[in-house]
């Protein structure tokens, strides 16, 4: 099973996985406008943004389930998923500090991790190891944030229903960077033991 898995991380590259993992990345730069309009004298376009965010949360669900069901682990997919996820998450923070409607710390906090793990991955490469593969804890933090800033958003109105996302939006982005952050130290930790046991070899 591992040598076939091998074999299709390799040698297949246009898999449905993939494919849904592309059309994520193509929705990043439409969100990131839908959601900014208002700011550069456009109507409000928030229903839109809440639908392309929705749209990626349900492909990224489904391109790691349909990856793993039809054997379609691929070397591609396994950096366009992560990436489609930072970059959906790096495009949310821009647009929501924007709009401030989240606060500058939390997009610093958030942002602070994402370096810690940038240079960690330097340091990987500079040892010949491949970047860390996204964990269940990294991916359950991922879930957290996309649930919470769709939610955010939805909160920057009035009435009940804006006060009720408020109050779930801001326990979901409290789970989520907690646990982002969590996933950054094991990181952390495992790139420390990797670098540790290539000294002791040498």
């Amino acid at each position: 099973m591992e040598v076939q898995e091998t074999r299709v991380q390799t040698d297949r590259v246009l898999t449905i996985p993939n494919i849904l993992s592309m059309a994520r990345l193509v929705g990043v730069p439409l969100f990131l406008w839908l959601i900014l309009r208002p700011e550069f004298g456009g109507p409000k376009s928030d229903g839109w943004a809440l639908l392309v965010l929705a749209l990626s949360g349900v492909s990224d669900y489904l391109d790691g389930k349909l990856a793993r069901r039809w054997n379609q682990i691929s070397s591609l997919g396994r950096l366009l998923d992560p990436a489609a996820d930072r970059l959906y998450i790096l495009s949310t923070l821009v647009g929501l500090t924007w709009r401030e409607i989240l606060p500058l710390w939390l997009t610093a906090a958030l942002l602070a991790r994402e370096l810690v793990l940038l240079v960690m991955v330097g340091i990987l490469r500079r040892h010949g190891y491949p970047p860390p593969q996204v964990n269940f804890l990294g991916k359950a933090a991922t879930f957290n944030l996309m649930y919470a800033f769709p939610l955010l958003l939805l909160s920057d109105g009035s009435g009940w229903i804006s006060s009720l996302a408020a109050i779930f939006g801001w326990a979901f982005a409290g789970w989520g960077t907690t646990l982002y952050w969590w996933a950054g130290v094991l990181y952390v930790v495992q790139v420390r033991r990797l670098v540790r046991a290539d000294a002791m070899a040498d």
